[in-house]
């Protein structure tokens, strides 16, 4: 089956296999779901967890980055259904702890995303293992030539379903293409979040995701970070504490662009756009989920922008770039306004034009802003939620340090420093602005010697 994103696939095939699963026995389930992603994984036993009550039938979710003392523990007392990944389950099978020969029903969830992972070589394996009496089913929102081979090797004469919305549909997800250049695109996704709330912004990369969150929160917004160097229950965390409202923004790799359903997500951002037609598929399927609307946005560089039509010519969307529309407060609705008319609403601004007046700020030695009431500084540790959090160096030894370059250029130890009538020396207006922006790097030569 092809079907778009957020189509209710899970529920299509898990209420028959919940329903008709059988006895569970120990070790041995009798229906096997394959998924890419450990969030999948969850995601998809919470919801046959749910639906399966009803007929008191159990799953278990399969995924590595957590320990194996609850899954094997669910597994020896039975159950009917396993969701797994197929590292795991690979993993469970060579220790013996798992016996799929009977498993007599087989579904492959996001099969474009397996073979994009290079994991169909492992799904081979594993269906190869169980009953060799199997009905498999295959669920993919694009069909690709690997899907297509497991098609032909595991199925005979399949029934094929290619569900496509209506235009109706379609219509409830806007789609914009922005033409930006990459210093705006801070400020811009700032003010898109300020005005849509809950958003999803993705990344091409895990630093990157980190660096984009870290920025976010500097502007004032309830930012978290979400990739692979963090730990399942970090990811967790963090995607629940962005599910129930504590967090504005969630920040990720392509490590959540396949299955995961937030409520009530009205927003999409490619802050680093997708590359090719299907991830662009899959990540602008976070929002407009199961008929509901949603807007998609793409920040576009000029070296992304023929990728961008790519794109845009294959899905049937308006062709070419827009610009911005989200400017300022004058842009946005009624809260967003009142919010960027409040001291915190300094921090927004931060990434274009003058600093208001009365706002101090340190850069780069402690970067503590007043005006708000969140304080950053200069190196990253990770906390409880997976944050990116940040501690500064000490100020006095940055103004050494300053002083001593001063010193070093001139040859005078009072370099930098002009007398006042009373005879007492203070810093040099130059020396002012770099001590208290920051944002420039001309002016000064401690700037440029750190």
């Amino acid at each position: 089956m092809s079907a778009p994103t957020g189509s209710g696939k899970t529920l299509a095939f898990g209420l028959p296999l919940m329903q008709f699963s059988g006895k569970a026995r120990p070790v041995r389930p009798k229906a096997l779901i394959l998924v890419p992603t450990r969030e999948l994984a969850a995601q998809v036993c919470k919801v046959l967890g749910d639906v399966g009550a009803v007929w008191r039938q159990s799953a278990v979710a399969i995924y590595g980055g957590s320990g194996y003392d609850r899954q094997l523990k669910q597994l020896r007392r039975g159950v009917h259904v396993i969701v797994a990944c197929p590292g795991r389950l690979e993993d469970l099978v060579d220790r013996r702890e798992v016996d799929l020969s009977v498993i007599d029903k087989v579904v492959i969830d996001e099969a474009d995303r397996m073979a994009d992972m290079g994991f169909l070589p492992a799904v081979r394996r594993i269906v190869e293992q169980t009953s060799s009496k199997r009905q498999l089913l295959l669920f993919s929102a694009t069909m690709g030539k690997e899907v297509e081979q497991i098609v032909k090797s595991y199925q005979n004469n399949p029934t094929r379903l290619n569900i496509v919305p209506d235009t109706e549909a379609i219509a409830d997800v806007e789609h914009l293409f922005w033409k930006t250049e990459s210093a705006q695109k801070i400020h811009l996704t700032t003010q898109v979040v300020s005005r849509n709330g809950k958003t999803v912004i993705f990344c091409r990369t895990k630093r990157g995701a980190d660096r984009v969150a870290h920025q976010l929160q500097i502007n004032g917004v309830e930012a978290v970070a979400i990739h692979g160097d963090r730990s399942q229950s970090q990811r967790e965390r963090a995607l629940a504490a962005f599910s129930s409202g504590k967090y504005e923004a969630l920040v990720a790799t392509d490590v959540v662009a396949r299955g995961i359903h937030v409520q009530g997500l009205d927003c999409v951002i490619h802050f680093d756009p997708a590359m090719d037609v299907t991830d662009y598929v899959h990540r602008s399927g976070r929002t407009g989920r199961a008929g509901s609307s949603g807007t998609v946005i793409s920040l576009v560089t000029h070296e992304h922008r023929s990728a961008q039509r790519v794109i845009q010519k294959s899905l049937g969307l308006k062709e070419g770039l827009d610009s911005p529309t989200v400017d300022g407060p004058d842009n946005m609705p009624e809260k967003a306004h009142k919010q960027a008319e409040s001291p915190s609403s300094h921090k927004v601004q931060l990434q274009s034009g003058p600093r208001p007046k009365g706002f101090n700020s340190r850069s780069r030695s402690g970067k503590t802003f007043r005006g708000s009431e969140n304080k950053y500084s200069s190196s990253s540790r990770l906390s409880g939620d997976g944050v990116s959090t940040h501690e500064g160096r000490d100020r006095a030894d940055a103004r050494k340090r300053r002083t001593k370059v001063g010193s070093l250029q001139s040859g005078n130890p009072l370099a930098g420093r002009s007398e006042l009538p009373s005879g007492r020396s203070r810093h040099s207006k130059a020396g002012q602005v770099a001590s208290s922006a920051g944002f420039s790097r001309k002016g000064t030569s401690s700037d440029r010697a750190r």
